[in-house]
Formats: structure tokens, sequence, C-alpha cells
């Protein structure tokens, strides 16, 4: 196994824990309404580390931690994010009770968590690093999309290295033995991706291996003995209890 620390030549400490990694996948919505505050909460009281959430923008730029660029499915009310005023989207509560959290707030609660944020949209890119700039909270965060484009304008926007996973583009690359660039210092993937080749691949390029989303006992074992270097899941108190049970739990120091 790789030893991983100050990554690529990215000055970030964001995954200088130990390993295996824990995120809470939208905060745990096992127990908990997705990206809602009391997801992000059940999680950080179990001792999570890592937070994983989603961003999408309002029409006037204010920066949410929402999953779809829609808000039908999760609060059953219309409208696309993107072109809604934030008092509007505010308005609207997760499975009709939660009120959707900025990601501000939520960087700002929990000052010894870490994020893991996936941009769902281009209009979100330059929000963001204006909300990582008001908080400084470059070594908090990883950022990761499905967009190989958005990835770059990020990058490109935030001016300065944080923690990167690799696009679908990366992933492949690391599949069949192309180059990954060093901007790039982890690959998060399904877990039909995670197999021993391409962990080993990965670890040969330097890279650490996340898979999501793992909702299931023993795979969530499989996957470790296998090597990966951290799990997304849904299911945070069964997470944390196979990991305890294989002396593997690292729960967050208090600050």
């Amino acid at each position: 196994m790789l030893t991983f620390g100050i990554l690529r030549g990215v000055p970030s400490g964001y995954l200088d824990l130990p390993r295996p990694l824990a995120f809470a996948h939208r905060g745990g919505s096992a127990h908990s309404p997705e990206n809602s505050w009391r997801a992000f909460e059940h999680a950080v009281g179990l001792g999570y580390a890592y937070l994983e959430t989603d961003v999408q923008a309002t029409a006037d730029g204010v920066l949410v931690a929402f999953h779809d660029k829609t808000l039908d499915r999760v609060t059953g009310q219309p409208g696309r994010i993107a072109e809604m005023a934030y008092r509007d989207v505010a308005a609207a509560r997760i499975d009709g009770t939660e009120p959707i959290p900025l990601l501000e707030d939520l960087l700002g609660a929990w000052p010894g968590v870490r994020f893991n944020i996936d941009v769902k949209d281009a209009p979100a890119v330059r929000p963001l690093a204006e909300v990582l700039r008001r908080t400084a909270a470059w070594d908090r965060v990883c950022i990761t999309s499905f967009s190989a484009w958005r990835l770059r304008a990020t990058q490109r926007t935030l001016g300065r290295p944080v923690c990167m996973a690799t696009s679908p583009v990366g992933v492949a690359a690391v599949r069949f033995g192309g180059r990954v660039s060093a901007a790039f210092q982890c690959a998060q993937v399904p877990v039909s991706i995670a197999t021993p080749r391409f962990v080993r691949r990965a670890h040969e390029r330097g890279l650490q291996v996340h898979a999501w989303t793992v909702n299931d006992r023993e795979l969530m074992a499989a996957l470790l003995d296998l090597g990966v270097d951290g799990i997304m899941t849904d299911e945070t108190v069964m997470l944390r209890e196979v990991l305890s049970e294989r002396g593997q739990w690292h729960p967050r120091q208090p600050a």
C-alpha cells in the first residue's frame, strides 16, 4: 500500500487522515433526509471526519448543498435551482420538513470536518470559489464532478490548488493504463470499477481510491480487503460498525 500525505505536489492536508476514510454520502441519507442539516449532524455525531455533498447555485449566485438541478424529487416543489432566486429555493423543504443548507454554513458549523463536494452544474463553479475564499477552507475540501469541463473550470476559477478527484476521463485513463494529470489526488468510483486491477493501477499513479455508494456490510468488508482507501455510504452507522470491528474506525478528533 502506498503512503499518501502531501500528494502530487498539492499543498492540501485533505487526505492525510488514517485510512480507510469513511465518507457520509449526502450526509448519510439512510438515517435522515439527504443533504439535510439532520443528516450532516447525525454523521458528525457518529464521529465522521468526511461529509460528502453536492452543490448547486441559484440565479443570484447563492451556493446550496443540493444534489439535483431541480427541486422536484427531493422537495416536491417545481423549479430549476439555477433559474430561481435564493429566497424561493430557501422556501422549499427537503422531504417537506428540512431546510436546504448553504455550503458556507456547513463549512462554518464544523471547522474540523472535511467536505467532499460534487459540482453538479456549471453555475456553481464561481460561487464555490467565492465560498472557499471567504471561509479559507482550501485544505478541508475535495472537489469532484462527472464533468471534466466543470472540473477544469473550477480549477481555473479557484486559482490555487485544492484536493481534486478525477473526472470519468481520468478514471478511464487509470482503467486502461493511461496517464493521469498531477492535478488529481484520488479516484472516486462506483463499486463495479473498484477492481483489484483498478486499485493497483490507481495506487501506482499516486491516487487514492474511494468507492461509492456502498450500503452493504459484506461489500464494505470486501472492498476494504481489496485495499480501497475510502468508502462512501448512506449507511453511516453500518460503515462505522464494520470499520470498528476491523479496528479501522478513525473517528474525527474534537477541534
